[in-house]
């Protein structure tokens, strides 16, 4: 067999790729030939030796566009004939996977209509064709023709050089995704001016879209745009989303007069609304398109190549999301602004949008060396039509004389070809996998509430360092990037080396047994923690604090109990009482007639009695029936002198404290606290500025502002609420457990959804992985809507017992599961609808020969 020498190639100017761009090809039956690349065109090869380049879609001609060979004029067909020079029509839809359709006549062979618009041509002249039958227009060319696949993809280190453009891709928007929602809370509570219960349900509600929009990207993916330009299109929404919400945050856009305060919220408020939409879509709509369309740039052959792409994929994610949750809050508390000087919000969601932009700019870059599987038609519609007819065939033949199907998509034969049931078989078999998934999603997501409400009545100073209750979630992405590799590298090795065979499905049940354990953890921290709370009033109960700001030892009388008080008491406690039996309170002091007490005590709060004389006194409402919120402490101020102060403490403004009365709460994060008393009362020479203690975690004071002898005014310290004792250390190994069970969950699940799923709706099984996670959150809501519990630690051990039962039947259905290789099944396909062709094109099919006995 001949080759064409190097040296008859002849270039047409601006058509062909450069000479480098040319290499050797062997076909499997040992035939050679050349192959040289071409842009968005479509060549056919005559007996002449030319190759003509045709417009794909007009199949026409393109002008000034052909390519001269010098080859023999007949070569061996593979069953030893002689035929004329061959026919050659080539297509690729990328750098892999490339088919080749040959034909040892003069004609050219037109290919099926969903495969002409290529996004990259490789031109390939095969010299041994081995069937000459003639295929008209219409002829399934695809099944008559010889196939090779021919890879250019660039390889580093044994992986598509295009993953990693994925892969920083990934961690670009995974960056900006979590860093905008790492200040979203605050934005809303702080600039915008929106109360607890509205926030929290506006950012959980942008949450729960950005989880429900990945279907809505699959079926753009598959069925029309394909993953490549789906990403494309949503990352340009995304990142006019992520702009708008940084455009929204500015404060001098409505604030005419320079006062520091936007003169109409509502254009705020509405820029904000419209770029969350925007950022769910694109976030949600590109989620199970990035992974799958990383997946597609692998070939056969490399499964261990592509499983250890989704971890590095996995690791891209909690890389981008620990900065990001580290970055964007210090940023957002740096002060600008052009006119007033405020928080810095748009420099916090600015930054964000900067890395979406990158994000879409290096996923752009890499767009030549991708490849690209080309959309098939609205999949989803096939697959519901397919399922709706098979459920309504099956139900029009539920009499016993029809003969049963081996599989309920059988009843849809009749009107569907095999391929799309068999697909549609794999893709059901993989969802009713998926079932029992959102239970662990809803006990996982449970870092970013409860276990940061369990933060909050912890201490965070673990050795020289003090860390915050919403940084603890820091470290589960810190784990992630130190377990996804030693997992990958060491732990999956060496069992395979054991001889255990350590299947996805045992994975992800494993996966789900760790995470049950951490809320076991979780409970045990949790019975330490209620051991050092305070008690805080229940019911009918009343809890009252007695302060004496007077100079005269004071005398209280309760029903039960008396308490004797002067104004040197270094701690005065709470006492509980029932509210139906406090019928009567007094005060009285040495020769001073008994004073009756009358307030309308509230019910299950706590109360300050303030006494100054035995005729004189003041019943305060705390406000505080609980641990301060996210480890803060709280000060609020008495005023024991005969004017009105103001307080200053680290800029926040206690304003117009009456004498004898009590400020509200204000709170303050750890550390020691500057504070100043403004008041006309205080005398020159006199001292106004003082420290506060050092303040922990959880606490609450009340500092008394009273007189010296020198007239000065000198603060007293009561403590209200002792801070905690128990270490956010100890959170560490429920941490460690629930992040080990993501790494063998997660990564793994997301690889089995791949390979589990057809080509074609691989993206539909990936919206459908992310869909559990939203099913997750719903959970939650129910089991903790459906009756608050008593004690925290009995939910923590629910939540541990239900993702334990939904495990174990979990594990049976793995059991049953038997894996496939959409792969071999459409190739499998592929060579049945061949040979069926041959056999009906045939006209003159090979007669036994006939016997003289049978004659």
């Amino acid at each position: 067999m001949k080759a064409w020498p190097s040296d008859t190639h002849r270039t047409s100017p601006g058509c062909w790729a450069a000479q480098d761009a040319t290499r050797q090809l062997t076909t499997p039956t040992g035939s050679e030939g050349r192959l040289a690349k071409k842009g968005n065109t479509e060549t056919t090869g005559a007996d002449d030796g030319s190759m003509v380049v045709r417009d794909p879609v007009a199949e026409e001609p393109v002008p000034g566009c052909s390519q001269t060979v010098s080859h023999p004029t007949s070569v061996s067909s593979g069953a030893g004939q002689r035929a004329p020079g061959p026919s050659i029509w080539a297509h690729a839809s990328g750098c892999v996977d490339t088919r080749l359709w040959g034909r040892g006549d003069g004609d050219h062979v037109v290919l099926p209509a969903e495969e002409r618009r290529p996004q990259k041509l490789l031109v390939i002249a095969l010299w041994n064709v081995r069937t000459a039958a003639l295929v008209g227009e219409h002829g399934p060319a695809r099944s008559l023709f010889q196939t090779q696949t021919v890879s250019l993809c660039q390889n580093c280190f044994g992986y598509p050089l295009s993953i990693f453009f994925i892969v920083i891709n990934e961690f670009c928007e995974r960056f900006s995704y979590y860093g905008m929602r790492a200040i979203l809370i605050l934005y809303f509570q702080r600039f915008l001016g929106w109360n607890d219960n509205l926030g929290t349900a506006i950012y959980h509600t942008f949450v729960a879209l950005c989880y429900m929009t990945p279907v809505l990207g699959a079926l753009i993916a598959d069925s029309w745009l394909g993953k490549f330009k789906t990403i494309v299109s949503l990352s340009i929404v995304y990142t006019i989303g992520q702009v708008v919400i940084a455009v929204s945050s500015i404060n001098d856009l409505t604030d005419f007069n320079h006062d520091g305060i936007p003169d109409n919220i509502s254009v705020h408020v509405a820029l904000s609304m419209v770029g969350l939409a925007l950022i769910a879509l694109g976030t949600g709509g590109i989620k199970p398109c990035v992974s799958a369309f990383g997946g597609d740039q692998f070939e056969e052959g490399q499964e261990k190549q592509r499983n250890r792409f989704f971890s590095i994929f996995y690791l891209a994610i909690n890389a981008g999301s620990l900065l990001s949750t580290i970055i964007t809050p210090m940023l957002r508390v740096q002060v600008c602004g052009i006119h007033s000087k405020q928080s810095c919000y748009p420099l916090a969601f600015g930054v964000p949008a900067a890395l979406m932009a990158v994000s879409l700019i290096v996923f752009v870059i890499g767009s030549g060396m991708y490849k690209n599987v080309q959309p098939q038609g609205n999949v989803m519609a096939k697959v519901a039509s397919c399922v709706g007819f098979a459920i309504k065939n099956r139900i029009r033949h539920r009499s016993k004389r029809f003969p049963k199907r081996e599989h309920w998509l059988d009843w849809a034969t009749e009107k569907y070809d095999e391929r799309l049931i068999s697909q549609i078989k794999m893709v059901t078999r993989v969802m009713f996998l998926y079932i029992p998934l959102p239970m662990f999603w809803a006990l996982f997501d449970q870092q970013g509430s409860r276990w940061t409400l369990q933060a909050t009545t912890m201490s965070g100073k673990i050795g020289i360092m003090e860390i915050q209750p919403d940084q603890m979630q820091t470290v589960n992405a810190i784990l992630i990037v130190i377990l996804v590799p030693i997992m990958d590298a060491v732990v999956y090795p060496l069992i395979a080396k054991c001889g255990f065979n350590f299947t996805s499905l045992k994975r992800m049940v494993v996966g789900m047994l760790l995470a049950s354990m951490a809320f076991v953890a979780a409970a045990i921290v949790q019975v330490e923690i209620e051991k050092t709370l305070p008690v805080f009033p229940k019911g009918n109960e009343v809890q009252i604090k007695v302060l004496n700001i007077g100079n005269d030892i004071m005398t209280i009388s309760f029903p039960g109990t008396t308490v004797t008080v002067n104004q040197t008491s270094p701690k005065s406690e709470f006492m509980t009482f029932n509210a139906d039996k406090l019928t009567s309170i007094y005060i009285s002091s040495t020769g001073s007639p008994v004073t009756l007490v009358t307030h309308n005590f509230e019910q299950g709060h706590r109360h300050t009695l303030l006494v100054w004389g035995p005729n004189n006194y003041q019943v305060v409402k705390d406000g505080l029936n609980q641990k301060p919120e996210k480890g803060q402490n709280g000060i609020r101020f008495v005023n024991a002198l005969a004017e009105s102060f103001n307080v200053t403490v680290d800029e926040q403004l206690y304003e117009n404290v009456t004498s004898h009365n009590a400020s509200e709460y204000h709170f303050f994060s750890s550390g020691e606290k500057s504070f100043t008393i403004n008041s006309s009362e205080i005398l020159q020479h006199c001292e106004n500025k003082f420290k506060t203690s050092y303040l922990e975690f959880g606490s609450a004071y009340t500092y008394v502002i009273t007189r010296k002898d020198n007239s000065c005014p000198t603060p007293m310290i009561f403590e209200d609420i002792a801070p905690n004792t128990v270490s956010m250390a100890l959170q560490i190994p429920q941490y460690f457990l629930l992040t080990c069970g993501e790494v063998v969950f997660s990564v793994t699940g997301l690889e089995f959804s791949y390979s589990q799923a057809p080509s074609n709706m691989k993206s539909v099984l990936q919206a459908g992985w992310l869909l559990t996670v939203a099913f997750g959150n719903f959970i939650v809501l129910i089991v903790a809507g459906a009756g608050p519990f008593s004690e925290q630690w009995a939910e923590y051990v629910l939540f541990a017992a239900l993702l334990l039962v939904v495990c174990i039947i979990f594990a049976i259905m793995a059991r049953f599961y038997t894996y496939v290789n959409p792969a071999e099944i459409d190739a499998q396909f592929d060579t049945d609808e061949k040979k069926k062709y041959l056999e009906q094109s045939n006209p003159h099919p090979k007669l036994d020969p006939i016997s003289q006995t049978q004659i």
